[in-house]
């Protein structure tokens, strides 16, 4: 997919630049593949707000997308790409040989009329899954299992992807795209290929009206607060706080780590934060 831009005929447009969805199906999406969805504001079950700067924006269906491909050893047929508002990623409709759709996430270079199949051995090629085990090193995979039968876990936005970088005692190697290395346990399944609409990271919302049509509000900062309110409050004029930047009720934000995973921790053999000081 290409970038859109437009003619700046008014002020938003100028700086606008989206993705093209010429290309995608046009139409509704399968009824019985979709069920309802609430919005939440950012309030959990007891109404608190618990994410905050969240509300309003369109409403619409949640389309049942099949992480965790168990329907083995029977083709299926790319009927169309879709669209999705609920993630980055676009998805695709898949038809198997007995009939049954399904909605999968759509990875690059995938188009109408391929033939795609999850099995223990299947081809190299995108959209096909099968067990990490019996994929060569170097395969460039998404939508990775991190528990066996779960489902797809790991690189499911936009442009995500892993590589399958070595395989041994049972565990499959893996370099994500923030560059940690992880292992995961060999019989999990993925999915090969990159996901797709990698330019989702080039788009330019152009206006605020953008944001709030996709259920974002504006984000206040903490400084341009009153004291009662955060922590960065206060001052006269413009004051940068005074402290180190914190969370509303006091927690350290702004690059403090707060990963405290004993149980998973064994997992990662390289963390994210060394490839960065690389």
């Amino acid at each position: 997919m290409a970038l859109r831009s437009y003619k700046p005929v008014t002020p938003s447009l100028r700086g606008t630049v989206l993705v093209d969805k010429s290309e995608l199906y046009k139409g509704k999406s399968v009824k019985s593949l979709t069920e309802g969805q609430n919005s939440t504001g950012g309030r959990n079950n007891s109404g608190r707000i618990t994410s905050r700067f969240r509300g309003g924006g369109h409403k619409h269906k949640y389309r049942i997308i099949d992480f965790k491909r168990t329907k083995r050893d029977v083709a299926a047929v790319v009927e169309r790409v879709e669209y999705d508002p609920n993630r980055t990623a676009f998805i695709a409709l898949i038809k198997y040989e007995d009939g049954v759709q399904s909605y999968i996430l759509a990875p690059q270079r995938l188009k109408a009329g391929d033939k795609v199949v999850a099995s223990e051995q299947a081809d190299i090629k995108p959209g096909n899954a099968m067990p990490l085990k019996n994929m060569p090193v170097g395969t460039i995979v998404h939508n990775i299992e991190v528990k066996l039968g779960r489902g797809g876990q790991i690189s499911r936005s936009a442009g995500c992807y892993a590589q399958l970088i070595g395989k041994d005692s049972g565990y499959a190697q893996l370099r994500l795209s923030s560059g940690e290395v992880r292992i995961v346990r060999a019989e999990c399944t993925a999915t090969v290929g990159a996901v797709s609409n990698p330019d989702n990271q080039n788009i330019s919302i152009g206006k605020a009206g953008r944001m709030r049509w996709l259920g974002f509000k504006p984000h206040n900062r903490g400084v341009s607060m009153n004291p009662v309110d955060h922590p960065l409050g206060g001052g006269e004029g413009k004051s940068s706080g005074g402290r180190h930047p914190v969370t509303p009720w006091g927690k350290p934000t702004k690059g403090k780590r707060t990963r405290n995973n004993k149980r998973t921790q064994r997992l990662i053999m390289r963390s994210r934060h060394v490839a960065k000081k690389a």
